[in-house]
Order: structure tokens, then C-alpha cells, then sequence
């Protein structure tokens, strides 16, 4: 299915040969210089367009008032930003707002969201409440949003660098040599300069966590597949658990990259069969202990998620199923009461069957509005509602508008690169590039619309640009140098 043909004897994905150490070396610090200027884009949007205090308003008065920090927080960056200050503090992974609404309580157990933006940002509370640091940065100890902001600017800037990476990795696969360096560096100049990918590094979410982990598990899917064997099926299957950690629906890599990639290898089936069930196994490894955790702590069957219920509602109901409002989400009418007896899992259970009965009352409804999620996800579908729709999400009027911009050229030209990579008969590593884009359409099917969803995408529509740009470039070179006329020798 994947597999890549006329490649030589060891096929498309097998181990390259060392490039020069002074290519790598110009390569090396050409990536430096790119991975840089994205880090000043990141650093340079969260301390302007993030800066605070917050303009809020005072609802008895009417007036506007500042605030702190933690007021600009808006949808889950709230979850994230408390839980993790939250945990830090020692009080495990509960709801955050819980001591402040309900003091004296019991805090009920918390997962609204997979865990691991969460771990990545509690060490980062916890040592920012301690002193001399927590005197330096001057605010409130249960605050902590530009620390948590700036983190994720560096994890954003190390995404630059493993971009850089995997389309080196993708360009020396494709054509060999020099190119697969020029693929690398034009593939992270992208995604250093684009709105889609920098405007996730100032937001308190999972987005970029995600896409990194996502990328890491592309670039060591062609390690594995280049020299496969039982540790590094391991390894490739651990990372696919941690995309699930970060977004439930990256559990699909454990299938799409550790059982395809085996089974395409030209192995017997009894090794294809035994790295694709070590990855399997891997992954499950990497999730059991939050799994295990869940289901004791919760009274309904609780896996990764309790957000699923709302979601579910959220996206199932009539505005969301006519009008303009087709294929997004939203609370209040669609949900009901936010108030419901019990814990997480009980009340996710309460709004599931809440949306089946609606989908089962509009089944011929549903394809059209699975089509708009879909479309809505891509920007192909009334794309400027994302404009202030996004803004429930922190993010600025404009910054969406600049993305949309960025985005279309992007589009085209990785739809390019992948028909490129297609004739070349790369199919093995078109294949490792879009396993990204069909979870998250695989998302939105299942969810609602959001351009916000596609983030761990990017990368892969950042690489398939580039190959198609260094496909032009060499296209025209050819053309002029087909044109030339011939040059004439000189007389004896």
C-alpha cells in the first residue's frame, strides 16, 4: 500500500549516505539562523500581543477595568493554566476551580483534557512559586500565564528545528544530496513565518505540544522503517502513546504509523507482525498508567477524557446543524445545564446520549454537516467565520486573518508537493506526511469544524510545500538552461 518502488535495491527509505561534514555544518547553522528568527517572532508576539494587564469589564458599573494576567485566559486555556498551578501546588489532578467555588469540598477528580500540556507546564508553576524566582517575576503565585506562554514559545522553536529535520529527512528520500537539505531549510523557514504555526506558541494549549510530539513520530517513523527493529518499533509506538497524551485523537498514529509502516515493509509477516504488535504494545504502555488512574478515580468508565460529552453536545444540535452556524460548536443551548449532579464522567455521560439522540433524530442530516466540519477545519467553508469565532480562543482578529493569507498559498503548493512525491513514487513518505492530516480530519468528522485542529498538520503542509518550491525552482533552472543556446568553439 505504501511501499516505494525503483528506488534501488534497498528501497526509498533505506539508510542514506553520511552527507560532507561541511554541508551538514551549513546546514547546521542555516537551521540555527531560521530556528532564531522564529523564536523572535514567538517572543515578539506574546510580549506585544499578549501583553497585560487584561481590559476587563465591570459588569454592575459598565466600566473597564485591568486585570491580571490570568482575566486574558479564554476557553481551555483556563483549564490549562489553573490545572497545571493547581497540581503544582499539590493538589493533584483535580477541578481547578473547585477551592475557589466550592471551599470546604472535597475537589472532584478532573480530566477534561489529556495530560500532558498539563505536566509539561505544572514543574514550570512549581518553580516559579518558589523564591528568589517567584520574588522576581513580581505577580500573583497562582497566576503564571506569561510563564506559561513563554514555554510553549520555546517548545514552538524547538518544532522549527524538528521541521527543518524531517524535511531534510523527506528531501534526501525524494531527490538525494544537497536537496534534501534545501527541502529542510525552506520547510522550517515556513513554518517559522507562519501565523498558523506561531499564533499556537502564545496560547496556553495543546496545540503545540501536539505538533511537536507528532513530528517527532514522523521524523522516527523513517528511522524505523530506514533499519527496523523491535526497539525502535518500541520507540516509534512510545511516541504515538504521548500524541495520545496530548490529543486523543493521535492515538490513531499507534495504527496509521505502527501497524501500517510494518506491514509494508518487505519483511517476513511474522517480523512485520511482531513490530507492529511491539508498537501497539508501546503505546499502550505510555497511556495505561493515566488510563488506570482514570478508571478508579471516576464513577462512568473513564479512558483518556471526560470532555468527549460535551464536545459531542456541544456540535449536535440545531444551530449547529442549520444556518450559518453548520459544522461549529457551542455551549449553552446545545448543552443545557452546566450544573449536573455528579462527577466528569457522569455528566460526559449525560451529554452523550444528549447528542446521539439528536443525531439519531437527524440522520439525513448528518453528512452535510460532517462536510462542513470537515470543510470548515480546511478553510474551504465559509472561511472568515473563523475570524471571530476564534476569538473565544484568545486569538486576535487579525492574527486569523494573516493566517488565512499565509494559508492558501501553503495549501496549493502542498498539494503540489504531494503529487510530486506521488509520480516519484514516493509513496511510502507521502504516506508518513499525511497520516497527521487524516487524524485530523478523522477529528473534525467525529467533532466540529476548527481551524485550531489542524495545527499538528501544519508541519506535514509546511514540507509538502517545500518540496513543491524546490520542485519549481529546479523546473526552471531545466527550462533555462534547455533554452540556452549553444556555445560556440572557439577557432584552433
Amino acid at each position: 500500500m505504501v511501499g516505494d518502488q525503483g528506488a534501488g535495491a534497498q528501497g526509498a527509505l533505506a539508510p542514506l549516505r553520511p552527507r560532507p561534514s561541511g554541508a551538514s555544518s551549513r546546514f547546521a547553522w542555516l537551521l540555527l539562523a531560521i530556528v532564531a528568527v522564529g523564536f523572535g517572532i514567538r517572543v515578539s508576539y506574546v510580549a506585544i500581543g499578549k501583553a497585560g494587564p487584561c481590559r476587563a469589564i465591570d459588569p454592575s458599573t459598565g466600566k473597564v477595568l485591568a486585570s491580571s494576567p490570568s482575566k486574558c485566559l479564554q476557553g481551555d486555556e483556563l483549564f490549562y493554566n489553573s490545572e497545571a498551578n493547581f497540581v503544582a501546588t499539590g493538589h493533584g489532578f483535580n477541578e481547578p476551580y473547585s477551592a475557589f467555588f466550592h471551599p470546604g469540598q472535597k475537589p472532584q477528580p478532573a480530566a477534561d483534557h489529556p495530560p500532558l500540556t498539563v505536566l509539561v507546564l505544572t514543574p514550570v508553576s512549581w518553580i516559579a512559586n518558589r523564591a528568589p524566582i517567584s520574588g522576581w517575576l513580581g505577580e500573583p503565585q497562582h497566576d503564571h500565564v506569561r510563564e506559561h506562554r513563554y514555554t510553549m514559545v520555546v517548545f514552538g522553536t524547538v518544532l522549527v528545528a524538528m521541521v527543518g529535520l524531517l524535511g531534510r529527512r523527506v528531501g534526501r528520500v525524494w531527490r538525494g544530496g544537497g536537496r534534501g537539505d534545501i527541502v529542510g531549510l525552506v520547510a522550517a523557514s515556513i513554518a517559522a513565518i507562519s501565523p498558523n504555526m506561531w499564533v499556537n506558541d502564545g496560547l496556553v494549549m495543546s496545540e503545540t505540544l501536539t505538533a511537536l510530539v507528532v513530528v517527532l513520530a514522523l521524523l522516527y517513523s523513517f528511522r524505523f522503517w530506514a533499519r527496523p527493529t523491535l526497539w525502535r518499533a518500541a520507540g516509534l509506538g512510545a511516541l504515538c502513546g504521548l500524541a495520545a497524551l496530548a490529543r486523543v485523537e493521535f492515538g490513531l498514529l499507534a495504527v496509521l504509523l505502527g501497524v501500517v509502516i510494518p506491514c509494508a515493509l518487505r519483511r517476513p509477516w511474522f517480523d512485520r507482525a511482531s513490530f507492529a504488535i511491539t508498537a501497539l504494545v508501546a503505546a499502550g504502555l505510555v497511556v495505561a498508567p493515566w488510563v488506570g488512574f482514570n478508571l478508579a478515580r471516576f464513577e462512568q468508565p473513564t479512558f483518556i477524557s471526560t470532555n468527549d460529552g460535551i464536545t459531542l453536545a456541544g456540535a449536535n444540535c440545531e444551530p449547529m446543524y442549520y444556518g450559518p452556524g453548520i459544522g461549529l460548536w457551542t455551549l449553552g443551548s446545545c448543552t443545557g445545564s452546566l450544573n449536573l449532579p455528579g462527577d466528569q464522567s457522569q455528566k460526559s455521560s449525560h451529554y452523550r446520549h444528549r447528542a446521539f439522540d439528536y443525531i439519531d433524530a437527524h440522520k439525513s442530516r448528518v453528512p452535510i454537516v460532517v462536510a462542513a466540519r470537515v470543510a470548515r477545519t480546511w478553510s474551504l467553508f465559509r472561511p472568515l467565520d473563523m475570524v471571530s469565532f476564534n476569538q473565544g480562543e484568545d486569538r486576535e482578529r487579525w492574527v486569523t486573518r494573516l493566517g488565512l493569507v499565509a494559508y492558501y498559498p501553503t495549501l496549493l503548493f502542498a498539494i503540489a508537493g504531494a503529487a510530486v512525491l506521488w509520480r516519484r513514487r514516493r509513496k511510502g513518505v507521502l504516506w508518513v506526511l499525511c497520516t497527521p492530516l487524516i487524524v485530523v480530519t478523522f477529528g473534525a468528522v467525529i467533532t466540529y469544524g476548527q481551524t485550531r485542529f489542524r495545527a499538528a498538520a501544519e508541519p506535514s503542509l509546511a514540507i509538502l510545500a517545500a518540496v513543491a518550491a524546490v520542485a519549481v525552482v529546479e523546473a526552471i533552472r531545466r527550462s533555462r538552461t534547455d533554452d540556452a543556446p549553444p556555445v560556440a568553439a572557439e577557432p584552433a
